[in-house]
């Protein structure tokens, strides 16, 4: 308040009426007589009303749709809440007609396959369409990308104490929905617990994509060189790549839509950093990057190999790093372009550098995530279940190469 506002009341005329009204009601006077409105003033009662913020309103407005959860509960009504999956079978997750949005997916699985983050795949269908929309092996769908669980938070994946894995991407429907979860190992799964929260409605808005998540992974990347001699830093330096030409590709897809963001995982199969590589994003057909980054690191809004130092936030992390920098090291990654989905009108490609120039054949595993109008492109043909087990494998390059585990 600026002292020669004409509207407001100075501190100290302040204390003055308060200390006359409190003389005053000693005296049996009522406070009303003594603060008589000030002229010029603005009483609170002949205040203009003004709008009030959304979201003072938006927990508490009232919704119309309808609150469903299809899950692993015990039909019998006793405690054996979960289902076991036989090796080569699929459990039904969601089987639903009518229009609506799946709002949450929670799992919890015990099994005796110490795989079985990379042999469990989840796949859904939107409105009957033929081939699935989401293909990923659980793990993968989750950030856990070399098979292994670790916990971390972040805006749309989070897994808690202990081995609680849950996705908060919002995935409509306008007439049906099906979710899978199919046991491509070899062992049983002897208990699958799972929460799949979703609302109905009458129909939904128009401008809705689907959601779509697919996975892919290059064990090892196709490196240019393995010759990494005194003369590494001026031959890799010098190398050029402006047309993204043997990166790995996180995504290729084709329709009208926005990429919303990638979980990546990382196994090195030579030491020193893996980074380096830039991410490049081609849109709608064009040949050179649309959208050109400057190193691994800087797409997961780290900087300077992450410091070696984990970490995991709301819309970037790298929130488990172990043996950094050297042979068999590990790397789990995310990235959510939230704040501003990456559009296409007509197609989209994105890509990142395996090292600068893809000078690097380290193991990389990711799951790209998006919304789009259907029909979707085909999805590459997801790898066989061995060949998604993380191995470290002999590839040249610094340092020793063992043979792969």
């Amino acid at each position: 308040m600026h002292p020669s506002d004409p509207n407001q009341i100075p501190p100290s005329r302040r204390k003055l009426l308060g200390g006359i009204a409190s003389a005053a009601a000693l005296a049996g006077l009522s406070s009303a007589a003594v603060a008589a409105p000030v002229a010029g003033r603005i009483e609170p009662a002949n205040m203009p009303e003004q709008d009030a913020p959304e979201e003072f309103f938006a927990l508490a407005r009232l919704r119309n749709y309808k609150t469903h959860r299809s899950s692993s509960w015990d039909r019998s009504g006793g405690n054996g809440d979960a289902v076991p999956v036989e090796a080569g079978k699929a459990a039904t997750l969601l089987d639903v007609s009518g229009a609506g949005v799946v709002t949450h997916l929670w799992f919890t699985i015990n099994s005796e396959d110490r795989h079985h983050l990379k042999n469990l795949v989840l796949r859904a269908w939107w409105d009957g369409e033929s081939s699935p929309s989401v293909e990923v092996p659980i793990g993968d769908f989750f950030g856990l990308g070399l098979g292994e669980y670790y916990t971390y938070q972040s805006a749309l994946l989070a897994v808690a104490p202990i081995k609680a894995l849950n996705a908060y991407f919002q995935m409509p429907f306008s007439s049906s929905a099906r979710l899978t979860l199919t046991n491509e190992g070899k062992i049983k799964t002897d208990d699958l617990y799972f929460h799949v929260d979703y609302i109905t409605l009458p129909s939904l808005p128009s401008g809705l994509g689907r959601f779509h998540a697919q996975y892919r992974q290059a064990a090892p990347c196709k490196a240019w060189t393995n010759d990494w001699t005194n003369e590494y830093d001026a031959k890799i330096n010098g190398k050029k790549n402006l047309n993204g030409e043997g990166n790995y590709v996180f995504l290729e897809a084709a329709g009208k839509g926005h990429f919303v963001g990638v979980t990546q995982a990382v196994l090195q199969n030579q030491d020193q950093w893996f980074g380096e590589g830039d991410d490049m994003i081609f849109i709608d057909g064009d040949t050179a990057p649309t959208i050109n980054g400057t190193g691994t690191e800087d797409y997961y809004n780290g900087a300077w190999d992450f410091g070696g130092q984990a970490f995991g936030y709301m819309h970037q992390g790298a929130p488990y790093m172990i043996d950094a920098e050297r042979i068999g090291g590990r790397y789990c990654l995310y990235r959510w372009h939230i704040e501003s989905p990456i559009t296409f009108e007509k197609s989209i490609r994105v890509t990142i550098e395996s090292g600068h120039g893809n000078h690097r054949a380290d193991d990389f595993y990711s799951t790209a995530y998006w919304y789009q109008t259907e029909p979707h492109a085909p999805f590459p043909a997801l790898p066989a279940p061995d060949a998604r087990i993380p191995r470290v494998l002999a590839v040249g390059g610094a340092g020793a190469a063992p043979i792969g585990s």
